[in-house]
């Protein structure tokens, strides 16, 4: 069973010469440090850098080089790109160039959106990052389009829209191009959408291919839901798809069944909640893999898919990884989506274990319950074991490096005639209080950890008062950096997770780090200025006087600090 592939285009004429130089230094992205073209700092999305200059040794020297305000109060969440000596950022109304080494604006476009727009944003008025190709910027605006800039002056290019906010549709994801087909997704499952991805060309914006991940009625996997559910059944598509090159797939994660309340959509839901490998050229999928079958606790299977070469049972297998929000750390088979491990990395109480032969959870009578309308306490809580900040892979310690939560929810369904005859554009959460936290753990509410990715167990684990939604980054310096809701940026020890740097950027941190090469020394980039569901609603006493914020910081070695650099304004 497949998800519907709608051909818009299937043949199109490139000027290959001309993309040739640049589809290979994005296949070249993880091996070349002074530029970061791609999602994840290469295909892989395995956010490893092999730079050694800034180290466990002598990380502790790292000062501020510049910072950069993005002028405004928003959650900063997109990745930094980085090409030529130019940092790009992005935000959900702007687009901003900066001089890497100096911090100095080069140039700022501004998006306009409706006002209104905001209406069917569950989550965060937020943008998670460009994509670059063929000296163009591309990236998503909040009303569902997808838009093309040039890099070299920051003027539109095209504009492509994709869907109506009316009907529940908006965009927050960084695109990703592959084999010359710009591929976007959409966010909107809280509001009754039909989730897709689409590709478009990266010349004009045509459509070339959408796949919807919810099959219409009388396609394979449409009898996995009743009636017209599917029709505004969710499977969002808001982060970023990983790539590999020899064998031409996408994998890509889909979002959560709506409404979360799932009395009137019993059935698997497919392809929610799943993993889908398709051709980047069409669309089709090849094989998918379903997380979580009738999910009722939001548990976005949206997460990053990061690449690895990992020894199972002594043989070496090309694998895809995530951990996902409902606290199960899944390795799967690339080429073929063949389950090869899920572990838990937290506590869950949903599920006993993932059974390796159907691939299935087998259900505890907490999940049972929830299926049949009853309210129950869940672990993890539906902000996921993981949220989407990105987890990163050292290939060298063979260990992966993510920010996990430590509480639990009181899930409190609403009768099912008040879910009922619901409409795309509706709200679609079908829950009394989506967001009541139950926090249970003395040691705190959220932990830095290194996981082995086939077993799930942890080398070590930090424990943190308030929880991480920053990304992570590993370097064969031996470091993982990442940042704090309370507004530190902060260096660890890959090995045992000691902290051995940290500087305080005045506002919280939901963004992605990255480091980079120019002129032979090393710097570190990362974004602050929190927002989310928890910084909103959680009332963390710990986030009580943590500004807004919304600024770009760049790091380096003290000793080629070559003097005090004044902030720029984004003015």
């Amino acid at each position: 069973m497949r998800p519907t592939v709608v051909a818009i285009l299937m043949s199109v004429i490139f000027p290959m010469l001309a993309l040739a130089q640049t589809t290979d230094e994005l296949k070249n992205d993880e091996r070349t440090p002074d530029d970061v073209l791609t999602y994840g700092m290469g295909y892989g999305q395995q956010r490893f850098s092999p730079l050694t200059r800034i180290n466990r040794n002598n990380v502790k020297r790292l000062v501020p080089a510049w910072s950069y305000s993005m002028s405004d109060n928003r959650g900063q969440e997109a990745q930094p790109l980085l090409k030529d000596g130019i940092l790009y950022l992005t935000d959900h109304e702007k687009t901003v160039a900066l001089d890497a080494l100096s911090g100095k604006a080069i140039w700022k476009s501004m998006i306009e959106y409706p006002p209104d727009t905001t209406r069917v944003v569950c989550c965060g008025i937020v943008n998670r990052g460009g994509a670059l190709f063929d000296g163009k910027l591309y990236r998503t605006i909040l009303d569902a389009h997808v838009i093309a800039l040039d890099i070299k002056t920051g003027k539109e290019v095209w504009r492509t829209k994709s869907a109506d906010p009316k009907d529940g549709y908006s965009m927050t994801v960084a695109p990703l191009v592959a084999s010359g087909v710009v591929i976007a997704g959409v966010a909107g499952a809280e509001f009754g959408h039909r989730g897709y991805l689409e590709g478009l060309d990266p010349q004009t914006g045509k459509q070339l291919w959408r796949t919807y991940t919810i099959p219409a009625p009388g396609e394979p996997g449409a009898e996995t839901w009743p009636g017209d559910a599917g029709s505004h059944g969710g499977g969002s598509t808001w982060i970023t798809g990983s790539y590999d090159p020899d064998l031409d797939l996408v994998f890509w994660g889909t979002g959560n069944p709506a409404p979360w309340n799932p009395v009137n959509r019993k059935g698997d839901n497919l392809y929610t909640n799943s993993i889908l490998a398709f051709q980047p050229k069409t669309g089709k999928v090849v094989w998918h893999y379903q997380m979580t079958p009738n999910d009722p606790f939001d548990y976005d299977g949206v997460n990053e898919l990061v690449q690895a070469e990992l020894t199972i049972d002594g043989t070496l297998r090309k694998v895809v990884m995530q951990a996902n929000r409902n606290g199960f750390l899944y390795v799967l088979e690339r080429a073929t989506g063949k389950l090869l491990a899920a572990n838990k990395f937290v506590k869950v109480n949903w599920a006993e274990r993932i059974d390796l032969a159907t691939g299935r959870p087998v259900w505890t009578e907490v999940t049972k319950a929830a299926l049949e309308g009853k309210s129950v306490q869940v672990w993890p809580h539906l902000t996921g074991g993981k949220n989407w900040h990105p987890m990163s892979y050292s290939p060298i310690s063979k260990l992966i490096y993510l920010n996990t939560t430590s509480f639990g929810w009181d899930y409190q369904p609403l009768p099912s005639e008040e879910v009922a005859n619901l409409k795309p554009g509706q709200p679609h959460y079908g829950i009394k209080r989506p967001f009541v936290y139950i926090f249970d753990d003395p040691d705190g509410r959220g932990h830095l950890r290194a996981l082995d990715p086939v077993t799930g167990r942890s080398k070590w684990a930090v424990p943190f008062k308030s929880p991480n939604f920053s990304g992570t980054l590993v370097t064969a310096g031996g470091l993982v950096f990442t940042g704090r809701l309370t507004g530190e940026f902060m260096a660890v020890d890959a090995d045992t997770g000691k902290t051995l740097w940290e500087f305080q950027t005045s506002a919280g941190i939901v963004g992605q780090p990255i480091t980079w090469e120019r002129d032979g020394k090393q710097y570190v980039t990362i974004t602050n200025g929190a927002t989310g569901p928890y910084v909103m609603r959680s009332g963390d006493p710990n986030l009580a006087n943590v500004p807004a914020g919304g600024s770009v910081w760049t790091f380096k070695l003290f000793e080629e600090y070559s003097g005090p650099q004044r902030a720029t304004s984004g003015n």
